[in-house]
Formats: C-alpha cells, structure tokens, sequence
C-alpha cells in the first residue's frame, strides 16, 4: 500500500484501514467519531472509491448503510475546493439583494454566506462553474445566500444524508417537492439530482411548492 495522505492515529486514518479489508463494515457501529460521513468525505476527495450498500447489521439488528474501500490506491485525482472569486460572491449577493433562503430575511452583506446548494460532503470531482462572468441564471441554479448558522445546519444534515441515505426535513416538515425521504438509490451518492426535492438544496422552491400543494387542497375543499 502507497503512503497515505492522512496523519496516523487520525479518525480518518483509522476509517481508511477499517475500510481497506475489502469487506462491507456497518456505519452505524464500527467507524470510529461520531460523524463518519466527513472522514469518508476527505476520503473519497483524496481519490479513494468507497463503494456503499444497505445490508441488515446483526449487530444494530437493523438495515445500515455499510461502506468499504474499492481499492487501496486512488482511481481518481485529489479534489481541489477551489475559492469563489471575491467578484463572483458580490454578484451572487447582488443578484439575491441580500435576501437570505431560509429566512426571506435581508441582512448586510457580510452577515451572508454564498452556498454551493450542491453540498460539499457529495463532491467526488473538482467543483467548477466558479466564472464570474457567469450568467445570472447558472448562478441561481447553483448558489444561495445563507446565514453563518443555517450553512452549518445545512451541513449536519447533508453529512447525516450521505451517513444515512435519509434526506433532510425542516423543522420535521416531512416534505419534498420531488421524491421522499429516502435518498433515491438509482441515482449515484455523487449525483445532484439526488437533492432535488429536499428543503436545503432549494428553500424557495420547496416553499413555493409546498404552498402550491396547500393552496390546491384549498380549493378542494372550498368545492365540497
């Protein structure tokens, strides 16, 4: 085995021996730390496949989402988070005015944080589309304005997405304006379509459409 990129004695370290045996290990009870998911994440963005599959744990006596590693040497180039162009954040904040997603709050510009709705913790290549001359509409599709505090809500729920294969709800608003909540298993851990319909990739939409589905049943029972 080539020498690895992860300090020894480190949560990642020992998560990337657990996994290298080449057998299915549960994520619930045998990786260590309590957040599992941010140390397969480093994984994985060091170039490392790690193959995922719901098997029953007869330990948890439950069906978990088990990982092991594909490969002890990487099969992909390292990912990269590159840094957003200082110019791109202006307009990102220009062109949502300052409205926050979540809150439909305006604040100063520098209580905001530009979002990639595409989480981090599902990147399996180098994110890209950071032009600053890209058009608004690339930027809707791809950035939000968030709070300090409600990027770091988002992100406990996403890592508890990739642990878990459960998507997110708000407020244990159990709703999703496309699919459920379980993460779609025809659609790979890496595949943004897989966030489609879930409150944190989109706020706005989810609530337009959460009114839609409110005002429709409304009228229905308007005409009773």
């Amino acid at each position: 085995m080539d020498e690895l990129p992860f300090r020894k004695g480190t949560k990642i370290y020992q998560t990337f021996h657990i996994l290298a045996d080449g057998k299915w290990h549960c994520g619930k009870h045998e990786l260590p730390g309590t957040q599992p998911a941010k140390a397969i994440q480093i994984i994985r963005q060091n170039g490392y496949e790690i193959k995922n599959k719901t098997i029953h744990c007869r330990v948890c006596n439950e069906s978990t989402v088990h990982r092991k590693l594909a490969s002890t040497t990487p099969t992909t180039a390292p990912v990269v988070r590159s840094v957003l162009p200082e110019t791109l954040k202006r307009r990102v904040k220009v062109i949502y005015s300052n409205v926050e997603a979540i809150t439909q709050r305006k604040y100063e510009p520098a209580e905001l944080e530009v979002d990639h709705r595409f989480p981090q913790v599902r990147w399996s290549s180098p994110e890209g589309m950071n032009d600053p001359n890209m058009s608004d509409a690339e930027i809707t599709a791809k950035f939000q304005l968030l709070t300090r505090q409600h990027n770091l809500w988002k992100s406990r729920y996403c890592e508890r997405c990739v642990k878990t294969g459960t998507r997110g709800t708000f407020v244990g608003i159990n709703y999703f304006y496309k699919g459920n909540s379980i993460w779609p298993e025809d659609i790979p851990w890496d595949d943004e379509r897989g966030c489609y319909g879930c409150f944190w990739y989109n706020p706005e939409k989810w609530r337009q459409s959460l009114n839609d589905l409110i005002a429709r049943r409304c009228e229905k029972v308007g005409e009773l």
